[in-house]
């Protein structure tokens, strides 16, 4: 029987055996096929980057990119939590409605006087909320979330504009959860911090933790896993109570940055935070997600649209933009990527 131990000559130094370094050029080839677009991500965004240093004066300062990383704070916040629910083939088309629905209402809560603090814990349990009820329609009734979170857009957006009858609602600069959007820790925004930290939770539970196996599980052989033992329907419950969740908090960096509540805020949210999702290696037919690749796609989209806005390129072309990178992320991921991990195999 054929070992693959190195053997030994005298005076000769070890031979690493042929099927060895086979079996590491395969397991090499393998990781490298599996993390093919997330990698890829990573190299576009260097090249991004270098380039707009060069080309736009501003781009690179302190400042600006702070400014970036605030400004694509809330984008990032939801799109982790988009992982789980694309993860396990769902989609929440909600999102941008629920920023909007929970940023009206803060402002409006906050100007009839109430507690800050009791404020921001309401939003954010309408925001759970809100994921229930798509979780329990998608989960426990069957309905394809694509329906269900479509028609929970249309009623978060027109229960917002009723709210606000289509006018913003100003927050006083002088409450403490104005600090939310506007304040920092160490030269640091405070939505930043958030974000890490909403990144690094999600990637542990993702990666780390029985619920994370459980979410990739349910999109790649959800009938496997219900055999097991697993109540996949509470796991498909759980991932949309996250969307609203982290969609609410959204919703209140938004308003509390901008000091005022708008029906009209996270208008074509939902795309952004999706091709984020998508563009970095997350498949849309479910089975597999990466956190990491959620993180450089929503960094790849702020910078595109912070590097067009400092070009001074209009920024209607953002839009066009982001539409077309997310074509290309689905074509890739479904065609592409897809193909060269089978062929890593």
């Amino acid at each position: 029987m054929t070992t693959s131990e190195p053997t030994t000559t005298a005076g000769k130094p070890p031979v690493v055996s042929e099927r060895v370094v086979t079996t590491r050029a395969a397991r090499a080839n393998a990781h490298i096929g599996k993390h093919a677009q997330t990698i890829a991500i990573g190299v576009v965004l260097v090249l991004l980057l270098i380039f707009f240093a060069f080309s736009a004066d501003r781009f690179a300062t302190t400042g600006n990119l702070l400014n970036l990383l605030r400004q694509i704070s809330p984008t990032l916040i939801v799109a982790i939590a988009m992982t789980f629910v694309i993860s396990t083939s769902g989609i929440d088309l909600s999102v941008g409605s629920t920023v909007a629905l929970t940023g009206s209402l803060l402002a409006i809560v906050l100007q009839h006087g109430w507690d800050p603090t009791l404020a921001l814990v309401a939003i954010l349990a309408l925001g759970a909320l809100i994921g229930f009820i798509n979780g329990w329609f998608s989960s426990y009734q069957n309905i394809p979330p694509f329906i269900v979170t479509l028609a929970m857009l249309s009623i978060m957006r027109g229960t917002a504009l009723r709210a606000t009858e289509g006018y913003s609602t100003p927050i006083d600069g002088d409450l403490w959860i104005v600090q939310l959007g506007q304040g920092r820790v160490a030269g640091i925004p405070v939505p930043v911090i958030l974000a890490v930290v909403v990144a690094a939770v999600g990637w542990i539970t993702l990666t780390r933790t029985p619920f994370g196996r459980y979410v990739i599980g349910l999109g790649s052989n959800g009938e496997s896993l219900r055999r097991t033992g697993v109540n996949t329907r509470k796991v498909g419950l759980a991932v949309y109570v996250l969307t609203g969740l982290a969609a609410a908090l959204a919703g209140v960096l938004i308003a509390t940055r901008l000091s005022s509540g708008s029906s009209n805020a996270g208008s074509g949210f939902e795309l952004e935070v999706i091709t984020a999702v998508v563009l970095g290696g997350t498949s849309l037919f479910g089975g597999r997600g990466s956190m990491l690749g959620t993180m450089l796609g929503a960094l790849t989209l702020g910078v595109i649209a912070n590097g067009l806005v400092l070009l001074h390129v209009s920024p209607f072309y953002v839009q066009i933009v982001q539409g077309a990178i997310l074509l290309l992320a689905i074509f890739a991921n479904s065609k592409v990527w897809a193909r060269f991990g089978a062929v890593r195999k």
